[in-house]
């Protein structure tokens, strides 16, 4: 049975006192609790005094987004190894805003996931449709897409070091989320992929999370789908009552 993995992504917000506040308050919570897994991913700028207050704890650290080079003359850029040398052991990479905002393309994504791979990082890889998408019955086709382009090249044994977080764009902040049933059905078309690529025993141990607009009052029902293994949690994440009431669901 696949062990339930709940990450909180911070986007951007925080100030470096909130950041230690809410850390610690998590902290505190989560302890001598080992039946979810969990990972706070803060901002840049807070990995490092966030990455201190989880040391020795069981919440893992992670970042939001990495460049695809070790190092070099990339002006505002973050490698892989520098989030690995702060203690990370995930990074986010393909965020919805990231591919919608910034116009990453699948390309980028997959030179990022190789890079963060190649540097020891866990990577929890986001997919996901527009609203749009969904109602023209693309969905499967869009993930497919996502899929075989983030994921080139990349072999069977690196798929124990990631995560697919399945982020119907329609569903990131808007207070909407896709009803238990349509995760279930989407987190089965993206393991059935794994499965054919990868083979049945591989896709059977992936973890794949939900991602969008999950509250307390809705995580169980989507938390307790067979093919769902967990969370990536915006806005609940930055309240620690909340972040907890979700990872209690996943129990």
């Amino acid at each position: 049975m696949r062990k339930k993995f709940i990450a909180g992504n911070w986007k951007m917000f925080t100030d470096l006192a909130t950041a230690k506040k809410l850390t610690q308050e998590i902290v505190t919570l989560m302890a001598g609790n080992n039946k979810v897994d969990v990972a706070i991913c803060p901002p840049f700028t807070y990995i490092q005094a966030v990455g201190e207050i989880v040391k020795g704890s069981n919440i893992s650290l992670g970042a939001q987004n990495c460049f695809h080079e070790k190092e070099g003359a990339f002006t505002g850029e973050i490698s892989p190894n520098m989030l690995a040398d702060l203690g990370c052991k995930y990074v986010i990479l393909g965020h919805s805003e990231r591919r919608h905002k910034m116009g990453e393309c699948d390309v980028t994504i997959n030179k990022k996931v190789h890079a963060a791979l190649a540097s020891g990082l866990k990577v929890i890889l986001c997919l996901g449709e527009t609203l749009d998408e969904r109602q023209a019955n693309k969905t499967n086709d869009i993930l497919k897409n996502q899929l075989d382009g983030s994921l080139a090249g990349v072999n069977k044994d690196n798929l124990d070091s990631l995560v697919l977080a399945y982020e119907p764009v329609w569903a990131i902040g808007t207070g909407h989320n896709a009803t238990p049933q349509q995760a279930q059905d989407t987190h089965a078309f993206i393991r059935s992929w794994v499965s054919k690529h990868h083979g049945a025993e591989t896709a059977s141990k992936l973890i794949i999370q939900y991602g969008g607009s999950v509250k307390p009052d809705n995580a169980a029902s989507l938390l307790h789908q067979a093919d769902v293994d967990g969370g990536l949690i915006g806005g609940a994440s930055l309240k620690a009552d909340q972040f907890l009431g979700i990872i209690r669901a996943g129990m």
